[in-house]
């Protein structure tokens, strides 16, 4: 098949796919004359690269896991995955300790914001609420 109909059947454009294959993700491509002629079996790597790209992998990962022959890797693409995965609950654990610190300053700045408050350290808080009140109270 021809890179127009790999695109409509992949769902990738065929910009990409000649990206793919100038990568060397897509194996070895046939020509016939200025055309590009894939293998049915094409499709489905072509997909399995988009879905790895949605799932945050780089085309530079894949490509030792689409070593050249156009069969993926399984067990190099099973620990790019575990990989994947770990750095991505590091990133979770650091969001998780990120909210719990806007938690508790947006504690602070509720409690400071409360005109019953006299603490010193509440001030620079309390004087930039009592501005923004004044602002919306002046008419333009």
């Amino acid at each position: 098949m021809y890179i127009g109909e790999l695109a409509k059947r992949s769902g990738a454009s065929a910009r990409a796919i000649r990206l793919y294959e100038s990568l060397g993700l897509l194996g070895q491509v046939q020509r016939q004359g200025s055309y590009r002629v894939y293998r049915d079996e094409s499709v489905a790597l072509v997909q399995m690269i988009r879905q790895a790209l949605a799932l945050g992998l780089r085309l530079a990962e894949l490509a030792p896991v689409l070593n050249g022959d156009g069969e993926p890797d399984w067990d190099r693409l099973a620990a790019l995955l575990a990989q994947k995965r770990a750095s991505l609950r590091q990133e979770i654990a650091r969001l998780e300790r990120l909210d719990q610190e806007l938690i508790c300053i947006e504690a602070e700045i509720r409690a400071c914001t409360d005109l019953q408050q006299r603490s010193p350290a509440c001030e620079p808080v309390r004087s930039r609420h009592q501005q923004k009140d004044a602002s919306v109270l002046e008419t333009p």
